[in-house]
């Protein structure tokens, strides 16, 4: 990770929303990244704010969080739904925003919340934490080495043994819910992150559990002119799907579990501990007539927010541009699109934002 920005003030954090992704993730780290600082939670719940951070203040509402005068970013945890919605409003009060994924629910939406940012001259970025997971970090490395040669078959699997459904808004139909908003865009970003824009989407989304009100299971195929991209996410995947799997002209990739940082957070863990994102889960290269382990990375998602306060403070860039998210929407609204109507679907980007993305890939030394 990073060390901290030049600055001796930390940037100011407000958090919108104290359910899952807030307590668990945004909380936690920002609170262990360096140059940052969270000030303030919009919650309605405030005595489970106040269990684990006591010094910190709750407001009721989104909207008395926003407005006030000590915070200088404002990080959205709240259902899909509002996502948009209060980014704009966010910006608009002259604040930086970070907003979890997806951070709108269609393109034109994100594009409305990527044009406010830039009236405001403000930093917006998106929590695509993902990038930072061990498993990605590894594979991504051995892929860049070309430890497997050219890769012309990638496969990411994002599969949980979920056979309940449970009323809450992750599982409900409409408003951002089901599974192709919440697990599809760590797909679709780090595959984007490794291949850059695909020509077409393929894709089927289903509810396959008893009584689901929403997809539960998805399945879409990125088409490249020299490889396919296989993105699997499933609910009803107990075991034996490998994260990653990648088919090259000189082997193949195979990392069979995903990163432990959730499963870390979650167990209570404070970032930056010891054996924090480590992996003890081997990375393995297939060859013609041999089988061996390759390096792993351990992984850090701390890094987004260190990264979110250099951007701020001017000593570094932006760690998701808001046109790499863009770009995630449209893969989403590709996918939608083409299950619906059974046909491979192209992403409704303009050549200026795909002329963005393409300059961002190569300002990072991506291809």
């Amino acid at each position: 990770m990073s060390a901290a920005p030049a600055s001796a003030d930390p940037v100011r954090v407000g958090l919108i929303g104290y359910g899952y992704a807030g307590r668990v993730f945004h909380a936690p780290l920002i609170a262990a990244s360096d140059g940052i600082e969270l000030i303030a939670v919009a919650s309605s719940r405030p005595e489970a704010v106040r269990e684990s951070f006591a010094g910190v203040a709750v407001e009721p509402t989104p909207a008395g969080l926003i407005a006030r005068d000590d915070i200088d970013l404002i990080v959205i945890a709240s259902p899909n739904d509002s996502h948009a919605p209060l980014a704009r409003a966010a910006l608009q009060a002259g604040k930086h925003v970070v907003v979890d994924k997806p951070f709108a629910l269609s393109l034109d939406e994100a594009r409305s919340v990527c044009a406010a940012a830039e009236r405001a001259g403000r930093l917006l970025a998106v929590f695509h934490n993902r990038r930072w997971d061990s498993d990605f970090l590894s594979v991504r490395a051995a892929i860049e080495r070309g430890d497997a040669g050219q890769v012309a078959h990638f496969e990411s699997h994002f599969d949980r043994f979920r056979p309940e459904v449970r009323d809450r808004w992750r599982e409900r139909a409409g408003g951002g819910g089901g599974i192709w908003y919440d697990l599809g865009p760590h797909l679709i970003d780090q595959a984007l992150q490794l291949f850059g824009l695909p020509d077409v989407v393929e894709a089927s989304l289903a509810a396959l559990r008893p009584g689901a009100n929403a997809d539960d299971w998805a399945h879409a195929v990125l088409h490249y002119p020299d490889r396919r991209v296989i993105l699997h996410a499933s609910m009803l995947a107990a075991g034996g799907s490998a994260r990653f799997i990648a088919h090259g002209t000189d082997g193949s990739l195979v990392k069979q579990r995903g990163d432990q940082q959730e499963a870390q957070l979650l167990a209570g863990m404070v970032p930056g501990a010891a054996g924090w994102g480590e992996d003890n889960d081997p990375l393995r290269l297939y060859r013609a007539d041999d089988c061996r382990t390759l390096p792993l990375v351990a992984g850090d998602q701390r890094t987004f927010y260190c990264g979110v306060a250099h951007a701020i403070s001017g000593t570094g860039p932006n760690p998701v541009p808001p046109i790499e998210a863009l770009a995630v929407m449209a893969v989403i609204e590709a996918g939608l699109s083409a299950s619906a109507d059974r046909c491979a679907t192209p992403l409704d980007l303009t050549p200026a934002e795909r002329a963005m993305f393409a300059v961002g890939r190569r300002a990072s030394g991506q291809t």
